[in-house]
């Protein structure tokens, strides 16, 4: 059993999201707009954060941020509910911090399955050893990512994404791997377009131009690669 927070303004969407949560016997905190939810992460530190994007006063996106600046707060996971479909806005998301989205409306049982991932995910441990390749160290006792000695802001889930993909320079790695190993989906339930948009993210972080990656690169029909020789 996990405690679970439920941000949203609409209550039909709250009603749906706690019945599906508590018939798997999760404790399930609501919050019906962003300041009241930061108000309650103050008092009850949950396991999980489902949280809308599009709320008066307080957006979703201004909590995310609110969440990842905090240290008490900043490894909580975060589900993002959008009922948007333009990838700018998906990338808005996940550059302040979400771990992984879903699109208004959704299916409980892909909901269900997002929320176990997530809390699996949550309950790893961190990875173990500093990594220096390319010109690039990640260090995950500090979190801090250098790209030639210059530190790099990096979300949560973008740095496993980036340990994950160094630890393996020069293999190529599929999607598929990266969705079971860096968030733990089940084997053909975890999205594809959830990797490509934390990928483009990483890019803008660590490439000197995103647009022509020399680290980061797509190896067509196969997945990603980070290089382990990749040119200054």
């Amino acid at each position: 059993m996990a405690r679970i927070m439920v941000v949203d303004d609409d209550e039909n969407v709250l009603d749906i999201i706690m019945r599906a949560l508590r018939r798997h016997d999760h404790a399930v905190i609501i919050a019906r707009n962003g300041r009241e939810a930061i108000d309650q992460l103050l008092v009850n530190r949950p396991d999980l954060v489902i949280l809308d994007i599009v709320m008066p006063q307080v957006t979703g996106i201004r909590v995310c941020q609110y969440m990842r600046t905090s240290p008490a707060l900043s490894s909580i996971p975060i589900l993002f509910l959008t009922v948007k479909e333009r990838i700018e806005d998906k990338i808005a998301g996940f550059e302040a911090g979400a771990d992984d989205y879903l699109t208004k409306p959704f299916d409980l049982h892909e909901l269900e399955l997002r929320v176990k991932a997530l809390l699996r995910h949550s309950g790893r441990g961190v990875p173990e050893g500093l990594l220096s390749v390319s010109g690039i160290s990640v260090d995950p006792d500090t979190h801090h990512v250098q790209v030639h000695g210059d530190l790099v802001e990096l979300t949560p889930v973008e740095f496993e994404l980036l340990y994950f993909l160094v630890a393996h320079a020069g293999q190529a790695v599929s999607t598929e791997r990266l969705l079971q190993e860096v968030w733990g989906y089940p084997a053909g339930t975890g999205n594809p377009s959830l990797v490509r948009m934390h990928v483009l993210n990483l890019r803008r972080k660590i490439e000197t131009d995103p647009q022509n990656p020399v680290r980061l690169c797509t190896v067509p029909r196969h997945g990603y690669m980070f290089a382990a020789h990749a040119p200054n």
